[in-house]
This record gives C-alpha cells, sequence and structure tokens, in this order.
C-alpha cells in the first residue's frame, strides 16, 4: 500500500475509450489511497503521424481531421486556466463521447465547456492550430516517459526510492471500484516498480463497459 501522499500524473487523449476506462478507476484510487491524480494531455493524432499509412483507412481519416480538435481544446483551456480544470473538462467530454456515444463535433465538445464551466470561446481552439505546439510539448513530455510503442494513457508516479514510475494503462474494464481499485493500483506500482519488467498483456475479449 502507498504509505504516503503521492501525485498521479496522468496523460490522457479524451477520444480514447480505453483511457476514460482508466481514468474512472483512478477517480476510486484517489478515494482509497493517499493518491492525487493532476491531468495532462497528448494526442493519438500526434502519436500517429509518422505511421498514419499503418492504420486502418476510417482510423486514418479520424486522426487527420477530427482526432486534433478536443485536444487542441483541452490544451487551450489549461493553458489559459491551468492544468487544475482539465479533470472536470475531461470528464464533461469524457461522459458525452463515451458514456452517452454523442457525436465527436465541436458542438460536442462546447457542451463539454458549458458543462465544466468553462467559456465557450475556448471551442474556437478546435479548428485551429494555435496552441499545437504547447499539445506537441505536453505529448512529448508523456510519451518520452514510456517510449513510442505505446497510447493513452500514460500513469508516472514517484517509485519507493524516489525515482518516477511511469507506464502506459493499466486497459481494464469495467473500471474498479472501491477496494478492487485499491488492489489494482498496488499491484500496478509493484509490477512496474520492478526493474526490468516491461509488460502483461492478454488478449481482450469485451469491450469497454461503461457503467
Amino acid at each position: 500500500m502507498t504509505a504516503q501522499r503521492v501525485t498521479a500524473r496522468f496523460w490522457f487523449d479524451p477520444a480514447c475509450p480505453w483511457a476514460w476506462m482508466t481514468s474512472r478507476w483512478m477517480l476510486e484510487v484517489e478515494k482509497v489511497r493517499p493518491v492525487d491524480v493532476r491531468w495532462h494531455v497528448m494526442s493519438l493524432a500526434v502519436l500517429n503521424e509518422d505511421k498514419i499509412d499503418q492504420v486502418p483507412e476510417e482510423y486514418r481519416e479520424y486522426l487527420r481531421t477530427d482526432a486534433w480538435g478536443p485536444v487542441r481544446v483541452c490544451i487551450a483551456a489549461a493553458k489559459e486556466f491551468g492544468e487544475e480544470v482539465l479533470g472536470r473538462l475531461y470528464t464533461e467530454i469524457g461522459i458525452r463521447f463515451h458514456v452517452q456515444d454523442q457525436p465527436r463535433t465541436r458542438e460536442t465538445v462546447e457542451a463539454a465547456l458549458a458543462a465544466a464551466g468553462l467559456p465557450a470561446r475556448l471551442v474556437e481552439a478546435y479548428g485551429s492550430d494555435a496552441h499545437d505546439e504547447d499539445l506537441r510539448l505536453s505529448h512529448k513530455e508523456g510519451i518520452e516517459k514510456v517510449g513510442q510503442d505505446v497510447g493513452t494513457p500514460i500513469i508516472a508516479v514517484p517509485g519507493a526510492d524516489g525515482a518516477e514510475i511511469a507506464f502506459f494503462g493499466p486497459v481494464v474494464t469495467p473500471a474498479p471500484k472501491g477496494e478492487a481499485a485499491a488492489r489494482l493500483w498496488d499491484g500496478t506500482l509493484l509490477v512496474a516498480g520492478t526493474p526490468g519488467f516491461y509488460e502483461i498483456k492478454r488478449t481482450r475479449t469485451v469491450g469497454p463497459v461503461f457503467d
């Protein structure tokens, strides 16, 4: 069990349903372990820029177009109001994208901004590259901790010896709650903090369960 209060840094792209599941688990972890989550933006569009021709055609079109909008709005909000607003903005976008299966459009993100108590004018970032440098820097900070072969989410937390532990995932559904969330957190830190440990994986047999 984590003995001292720690900050877990969490990099997300709001479009990813699996990152959404992990983020809901992290909110449970905050309740059962002395952990504070700090939210940061990464981008699946940026991640896949150099391998865009290797992804399925339908996903390729999404990465070239609508994948940019939500992360640009998140970065614009963080730049103006601080990263502390990202948690509630991510929640409002995620509810609409994943739980309610609303269209992943500018209008949906604008509604999320309103629900998060943020100015509607931030939606202007959706189709603008004005904050792309900041987006790329945030993405780079996260992805360099784990390497280019993974995606979102990325979590980084201080280890027992003070050295940072960073990892992709965990990929889990449904999001564990209560003591189950605590056990997964403890176990994740145990394996991720083991020198030379890289991967546990098995084939997914179900999609994300949004409950």
